[in-house]
C-alpha cells in the first residue's frame, strides 16, 4: 500500500477519535456512489474522441489556474508555465518548475487534489521534489501512455454518471451528439448554456456574437426581437440535446427588469457602438432578467456564478489570455441585486435559481436566507477558491442553520481538470461526512438521521436541484 497521506483512510475527518469513527461510517455509506457533476468545463470532445493525455504538464500544470497563480506568486514566470498556448518551455522544464516549487503548496487544496489524483488515478506515489522532477514525469508519463488510460476508461473507472460541460450558444452540440447515440459509452455527458458573450456589451466579440446569433438562429427577425429569439431557439436546442442547466458567469448578480423600449434602445446603442459604462451593465442586468424568463418559459436551470475581477492584471491578460490565475474575488451582495427575478419568478413552478458566491459572507448573510424563503432558491456549493476542506465546513456551517439540508446544490466540481474530478468529489464527501458526524457527537441529530442526510447530500440534491 501506498506510504502517501493521500492513501489513509481516514484523511480529512475529525481528530477526535470518537467523532471520526461516526465520520467513517457515514462516509462509507457513500463514497462509492455514482458521481453527479451538474456544472464543469471538461470538453465533450476528448470523451468523444477518446483523445490520448499527451504529457503530465499539459494535463495537470498548465490548464490549471490554482496551480499556475501559486507557482507565479512564488517567482516562476509564466512563459515557463506553457499558459496561454505559449511554448517557450517544453513540458518536461514546466514539470520541473512545478517540482521546485512543490513545498508552496503545503496546506493548499491543490496540493491535496493532486496527491489524490497521483495515489487514486495514477496509483503512483511520486514523491515530488525537484531532485525528483524527472523520475516522477517519466512515471506519470508512463501511465498516460498506457493504452487502458483514456478518458472514456477513465469515465467508466471515475464511476461518473453525469457530467455537465460549458458551451457557446451557438456549438452545434455534435461531440453531445456522438456520446449519447453511442450504445457503448456509459453515462451521460449534458451540455450547459453559457451566454455571458452574447449578453455582456462590453465582451469584445459581443457585436460579432450577435450578429452571428440573430442570422443562425433568429427565424428572419432582426434587431432586439431577433437577439431574444435567437436566444430562446438556442436555448431550446440545448434543452433537445440534453442540457439541464443555463450558467451565466456574471461580474454581479445585478438584474432589472426594463420595458420593452427600453430594452430595445438600449440594444441598439450598444450594436452602434454608443453604449456607456452603465448601459452596458443596465442591459447585462436586464438580459440577467430575461434569462430567467425564458428559464421559467423552458425548464433550464438558472445558475448564477458572480463576483470574480476577470483579468486583474492586464499585462498577464495581453500576453497570456484570461484563466491564467489573476482572477481575483470581490463582494457581492445579493439580496437587492437578484429581487427583481424573485418578485416575479421567486415561486414560479418549478423555476431553479442557483446563487453561487466567491464571497463568503454572503452564505449566512444572504443565501441562505433566501434559499430559506423562496422555493426557487438553492445555494451553490462552494466554488472556486472556496471549494476547499475548511471553507467547505465553514460553508455548510454557515447555511444549515437557516436554509437546512435540503436547499444547496450539491457538490459541484467546477473543473477542467478531468482528472481532478474522482479527488473533489471524495473530498466533499469526507468532508460531509466530518460536519453530520460533529451534530451525532452533539446529539443534534441522530446516527439514523445523519445516515438519511448524507445520502441525500451527496445524490438527490444535485438530482433535486439540477433537475437530474
Amino acid at each position: 500500500m501506498s506510504s502517501s497521506i493521500a492513501a489513509e483512510p481516514n484523511r480529512l475527518f475529525p481528530a477526535d477519535p470518537g467523532v471520526r469513527a461516526i465520520a467513517r461510517q457515514l462516509f462509507d455509506l457513500v463514497e462509492n456512489f455514482p458521481i453527479l457533476s451538474p456544472h464543469g468545463h471538461v470538453d465533450a470532445g476528448v470523451l468523444e474522441k477518446n483523445t490520448p493525455f499527451s504529457d503530465p504538464a499539459t494535463l495537470l500544470i498548465s490548464p490549471d489556474h490554482y496551480v499556475t497563480r501559486l507557482l507565479h506568486a512564488n517567482g516562476v514566470p509564466m512563459d515557463r508555465l506553457r499558459v496561454g498556448g505559449n511554448t517557450d518551455a517544453t513540458p518536461r522544464e514546466v514539470w520541473r518548475e512545478f517540482c521546485k516549487a512543490w513545498p508552496m503548496f503545503e496546506g493548499t487544496a491543490s496540493a491535496y487534489w493532486l496527491r489524490s489524483e497521483f495515489d487514486s488515478v495514477f496509483r503512483i506515489d511520486p514523491h515530488i521534489s525537484e531532485a525528483t522532477a524527472d523520475a516522477s514525469f517519466d512515471a506519470l508519463q508512463s501511465r498516460l501512455d498506457d493504452p487502458g488510460f483514456r478518458p472514456r476508461q477513465l469515465f467508466k473507472e471515475f464511476n461518473i454518471e453525469v457530467l455537465a460541460t460549458t458551451d457557446d450558444p451557438l456549438d452545434d452540440l455534435e461531440a453531445h451528439a456522438v456520446l449519447a447515440a453511442d450504445g457503448s459509452f456509459n453515462g451521460r455527458v449534458v451540455p450547459t448554456f453559457r451566454p455571458d458573450a452574447y449578453i455582456n456589451v462590453a465582451h469584445p466579440a459581443w457585436l460579432e456574437n450577435t450578429d452571428r446569433l440573430i442570422s443562425t438562429a433568429a427565424d428572419g427577425k432582426t434587431g432586439y426581437a431577433g437577439y431574444l429569439a435567437a436566444l430562446e431557439n438556442r436555448r431550446q436546442y440545448f434543452v433537445d440535446h440534453g442540457g439541464v442547466s443555463a450558467d451565466h458567469g456574471v461580474r454581479t448578480p445585478l438584474t432589472l427588469k426594463l420595458g420593452r423600449a427600453d430594452a430595445e434602445e438600449l440594444f441598439a446603442k450598444a450594436r452602434r457602438g454608443e453604449a456607456t459604462a452603465e448601459d452596458r451593465d443596465v442591459f447585462e442586468a436586464h438580459m440577467m432578467y430575461e434569462m430567467a424568463r425564458m428559464s421559467v418559459q423552458d425548464g433550464l436551470v438558472m445558475t448564477v456564478h458572480p463576483g470574480s475581477f476577470r483579468n486583474h492584471h492586464l499585462p498577464t491578460f495581453e500576453k497570456f489570455g484570461g484563466d491564467t490565475g489573476h482572477d481575483i474575488p470581490f463582494a457581492v451582495n445579493y439580496t437587492e441585486a437578484i429581487r427583481p427575478v424573485l418578485q416575479d419568478f421567486g415561486t414560479a413552478e418549478g423555476f431553479h435559481l442557483i446563487l453561487f458566491t466567491l464571497d463568503e459572507t454572503v452564505f449566512s448573510r444572504e443565501l441562505a436566507p433566501l434559499a430559506g424563503f423562496y422555493p426557487s432558491v438553492f445555494v451553490g456549493a462552494p466554488w472556486w477558491f472556496l471549494d476547499a476542506p475548511d471553507a467547505m465546513l465553514r460553508f455548510r456551517s454557515a447555511i444549515t442553520e437557516t436554509a437546512g439540508f435540503y436547499r444547496s446544490s450539491g457538490f459541484i466540481d467546477d473543473t477542467r481538470a478531468f482528472c481532478s474530478i474522482p479527488a473533489r468529489h471524495d473530498t466533499s464527501r469526507r468532508i460531509e461526512a466530518s460536519f453530520l458526524a460533529r451534530l451525532v457527537a452533539e446529539h443534534r441529530v441522530t446516527e439514523s438521521r445523519a445516515a438519511e442526510l448524507i445520502v441525500d447530500i451527496v445524490d438527490a440534491a444535485p438530482r433535486r436541484a439540477f433537475k437530474l
